[in-house]
């Protein structure tokens, strides 16, 4: 079950940049190492509902409903735009600051969340990628699943976390250079708005 295929697929898909390791990499470049742990916890636990969703088979609703999955991709299509113009427009965003409040904690957590959440692919994926790796005789197959899943999620918390952490700890190189702090926020805003085109144009 946990197959040297099955980690190291899940590590090249954690791995491949998407929304989650844009806005880890942002609260890490804009904050502290703390604000890009609570950002890769919110993106994680962002991917639960799909993960359940795909072990309990409800993706095939969601494939089969069409009009379900086009109302959630463009809500996500939607919220992933306001994310991307809010970084091209806020220019406080990426100043460089100590630990977050509470407050601002649960700001990095809900946003994560979010951003997996309404991305209705995931569920998809998941649907199609752990099955691959069940054991035809071994334990029950929603044992296998659940397993599995928690892999994923543990590879994947792991990741988001190393890159917020690095990201924080390149910021100290930009410190006396804000237009480049500046040029880096537009340049994730930009990434996501075409996030946000590309969930919105896919046919499938």
């Amino acid at each position: 079950m946990f197959s040297a295929g099955f980690l190291l697929t899940s590590l090249i898909v954690v791995l491949v940049p998407g929304t989650g390791v844009i806005y880890t990499v942002s609260a890490g470049l804009g904050g502290s190492r703390r604000d890009s742990f609570w950002a890769a916890v919110g993106c994680t636990l962002g991917i639960v509902p799909h993960l359940m969703a795909g072990i309990l088979g409800l993706s095939a609703v969601l494939h089969g409903g069409a009009r379900i999955f086009q109302i959630i991709r463009i809500v996500g299509a939607l919220y992933l735009l306001y994310l991307g113009i809010g970084l091209m427009r806020d220019k406080s965003r990426l100043q460089f600051g100590e630990e977050g409040s509470p407050a601002g904690l649960f700001s990095l957590v809900g946003r994560g969340i979010l951003l997996n959440l309404l991305n209705p692919k995931l569920t998809l994926f998941f649907f199609s990628f752990l099955p691959q790796f069940l054991v035809e005789g071994g334990q029950a197959y929603l044992i296998q699943m659940l397993s599995l899943s928690a892999v994923f999620m543990g590879l994947t918390l792991a990741v988001f976390i190393l890159y917020g952490f690095l990201a924080n700890g390149f910021k100290q190189l930009l410190t006396s250079s804000p237009r480049a702090v500046r040029r880096i926020q537009q340049s994730f805003g930009l990434i996501l708005i075409g996030f946000a085109a590309k969930l919105a144009l896919t046919d499938d």
